[in-house]
């Protein structure tokens, strides 16, 4: 399954993760440094949980760390990769307030990851506005550049979910 689109003229991400908020972290894959020479990022136990949207073998974490895995697609989602999406953000949500570091990162950190990040936010007591605007600011004026996904979030993943539920193949 192809889980990422054409990148959209976006850059590398400048870090391979950044902090959204205390114990909350969108990250990637892959970054670039001040060179600009792509690398790859590999997760170790800096976190206590890892969410990952999208995998690489070698990228860590190591043993012993939490990893929920649940590659979505880069793409419109379906109800259940949608419900899915809301099963994490609370997981992330429910740690952070336990006072656990969380990263959640998908190849870049720019959709996938800024989608359940934004979606922890909503459920730590942030609206949506704020929630995107945040993750921009602290990740990159990239993060959320899939406009399906902003609206996904502006219109609320309930109504997404159920929205997307109707949708029934021909």
């Amino acid at each position: 399954m192809k889980t990422r689109q054409k990148d959209r003229d976006a850059p590398e991400p400048q870090a391979p993760w950044n902090e959204v908020r205390p114990r909350l972290w969108i990250g990637g894959h892959f970054w670039a440094d001040p060179d600009g020479a792509v690398q790859t990022a590999f997760v170790d136990a800096q976190f206590d949980l890892v969410i990952s949207l999208f995998t690489r073998t070698g990228h860590g974490p190591t043993p012993g760390v939490e990893h929920l895995i649940s590659e979505i697609p880069d793409n419109p989602l379906t109800a259940e990769q949608l419900h899915s999406v809301q099963r994490l953000a609370v997981t992330a949500a429910e740690a952070v307030r336990n006072d656990r570091t969380v990263l959640v990162r998908c190849h870049s950190g720019y959709n996938r990851s800024a989608l359940v990040v934004a979606q922890t936010l909503i459920e730590l007591g942030q609206d949506a506005n704020t929630a995107i605007d945040l993750i921009r600011q602290r990740r990159s004026p990239w993060a959320l550049n899939n406009q399906t996904f902003e609206q996904y979030l502006t219109t609320g993943l309930d109504i997404a979910y159920l929205l997307a539920g109707l949708e029934t193949p021909t």
